[in-house]
């Protein structure tokens, strides 16, 4: 089988979708036809030091001449061109959302940021995309060939339907403590219902961005919340699940979302779901399986979260489709096939 180099910034056990992705894509490649080998990049990305750029140039410089390397857009996006065009190997992006798009930047750093990416595109030789919404932004925005394009969206495994048996309702969210994830935006609502009665379980590392993190807490003591929202930190395997199968209705207000992975696998167990219509998250949750409401507005998300608490008839509904739009979902093998064949498009 041919080999492929997949080049990653960072922890590649860490808990987010796109180190998920990149863990479930490698393991589901060779049946697809193709040997993925890992490749370590500096940790530092997106925003590299000088150092952890000239580390990441002779770690790509001892890869075999001509081959196919797969290059996670955390990295990608921010290498410099003349680093990019002093490789003697067949580039391929992988992006899961422009760099640009990450909330919370500064106006000087968005265009910063889009105008690496957008250099750093030219010179890919095949880009793939994991959702049609961050597809057309990188062709419309980004200069990327239709050509050149390929999608790939993320895998989901088969779940049971969700069987809550809670006398209050339970929601969950699932997402790192970051500003994009919007829970901020979460908090602010949640203190808008609290006549009506709720429990709230958010799952998700609270250590990749303090401010944010401690931002939440206060959030929640400010509104005297502590009883009736459980940060309950990183989850995994049977504990996660367990969190799913127990939750009556998943919220989660990104600001953007590339894809949104956890919205996938809530559709996979059945849940009603409640979020902001930002970036994919149109793309990834049926109008019929959720409410969307517009981003940055915690009011809009306490109405919604009032209707599908207080109506079982409307959260049945919702459950409903979302279980039968779930049982559609492309599994990782797919995924692979659909990165295997743009694999071989930059081959040729």
């Amino acid at each position: 089988m041919p080999d492929v180099w997949f080049a990653i910034p960072g922890d590649l056990n860490a808990l987010t979708g796109g180190y998920g992705y990149a863990r479930r894509l490698m393991a589901a490649l060779p049946a697809a036809g193709w040997t993925p080998h890992h490749v370590p990049l500096p940790g530092g990305f997106p925003n590299p030091s000088t150092e952890e750029l000239a580390l990441t140039r002779d770690i790509l410089m001892q890869l075999p001449s001509g081959t196919p390397v797969l290059i996670d857009g955390l990295a990608f996006g921010v290498m410099p061109p003349d680093l990019l065009a002093e490789l003697d190997l067949t580039l391929i992006a992988l992006v899961h959302h422009p760099l640009a798009d990450e909330t919370g930047l500064s106006e000087a750093d968005v265009h910063r940021v889009k105008t690496s990416e957008r250099a750093a595109l030219a010179l890919a030789q095949t880009v793939i995309a994991t959702s049609p919404h961050t597809a057309q932004c990188l062709v419309r925005d980004y200069g990327v060939p239709p050509a050149y394009m390929h999608l790939a969206l993320p895998g989901t495994d088969p779940a049971p339907r969700a069987q809550p048996a809670n006398a209050v309702p339970k929601l969950l969210t699932v997402a790192t403590l970051t500003h994009r994830k919007g829970h901020d935006i979460l908090i602010n609502a949640l203190a808008e219902i609290t006549d009506i009665p709720w429990t709230s379980a958010v799952v998700g590392s609270q250590e990749r961005d303090p401010a944010v993190t401690q931002r939440v807490h206060d959030l929640i003591t400010q509104h005297h919340l502590r009883d009736r929202i459980a940060l309950r930190g990183e989850l995994q395997d049977e504990a996660l699940a367990a969190a799913y199968a127990e939750a009556d209705i998943f919220v989660l207000p990104s600001r953007h979302e590339g894809y949104g992975m956890v919205f996938a696998e809530a559709l996979a167990r059945g849940l009603p779901i409640v979020a902001c219509a930002a970036g994919a998250v149109t793309d990834t949750v049926p109008a019929d399986a959720g409410i969307l409401v517009p981003a940055e507005n915690p009011a809009a998300l306490a109405t919604a979260l009032r209707q599908v608490l207080t109506d079982r008839n409307l959260r049945k509904n919702l459950g409903d489709a979302s279980w039968k739009h779930g049982q559609a979902l492309q599994d990782w093998n797919d995924t692979a096939a659909q990165v295997a064949e743009a694999l071989w498009a930059g081959a040729a």
